[in-house]
């Protein structure tokens, strides 16, 4: 991809490096809605759907992958969402320098990469130092999302989060029946759903403090 395209994708694409610590998300979108985080956006069919559906929400995707970060960000600017963002970059660092705390109403975290060999699993994402992020960034009683089609990924989170009092379980998101192609989370959830995969869910709310 050409910088000259790359460049076209601004506003709605850019990496982290071109952020400035602590953002103040009034001045970043213009607006004073609440903000909402998808942590490895992938393509950001989340992203995308979200910012027609509520209108009246703010929504940045991250995505580490660069190229597919842009594909995200390249629908978004096709319509001009006024709305959705995608950062290319690590997540942890946007948790960490770029968002302030407790300014985030929902954090998304739809299908990571469960890396499967043993000597790869501390490069998960879903880890007591990312929960932690998330509540430092959350806003009171805000909400943690969590999908996965990876069943001992789903055991370790979801342990992770029942034996952690700061949150309650909200339950179980219902799997509805997609009406097209494009009624999905994700592109990776259309992909498991059509072969039968069982997708966990689970929705988390912080506790107020």
């Amino acid at each position: 991809m050409s910088r000259s395209v790359i460049h076209d994708l601004k506003p709605h694409f850019l990496a982290i490096d071109e952020l400035p610590e602590q953002l103040d998300w009034q001045e970043y979108f213009g607006n004073d809605q609440p903000v909402e985080l998808d942590i490895g956006c992938g393509r950001g069919l989340f992203v995308f759907r979200a910012t027609e559906e509520n209108p009246d929400r703010n929504y940045v995707g991250v995505e580490l992958d660069f190229k597919k970060g842009r594909h995200g960000a390249l629908r978004l600017n096709k319509l001009n969402r006024p709305n959705g963002r995608i950062w290319g970059g690590d997540a942890n660092r946007v948790l960490d320098k770029i968002v302030r705390p407790h300014s985030i109403a929902a954090v998304h975290v739809y299908f990571p990469d469960p890396w499967w060999k043993t000597r790869h699993r501390r490069r998960r994402i879903f880890t007591n130092e990312f929960v932690n992020r998330v509540v430092n960034v959350l806003e009171p009683e805000g909400y943690l999302h969590f999908w996965t089609d990876v069943a001992p990924y789903w055991e370790v989170a979801s342990a992770l989060m029942t034996h952690d009092a700061r949150f309650v379980f909200c339950g179980t998101p219902e799997e509805k029946e997609p009406e097209h192609d494009m009624d999905y989370r994700t592109s990776f959830e259309r992909k498991k759903r059509k072969i039968g995969s069982t997708i966990h869910r689970g929705l988390w709310r912080l506790k107020p403090e």
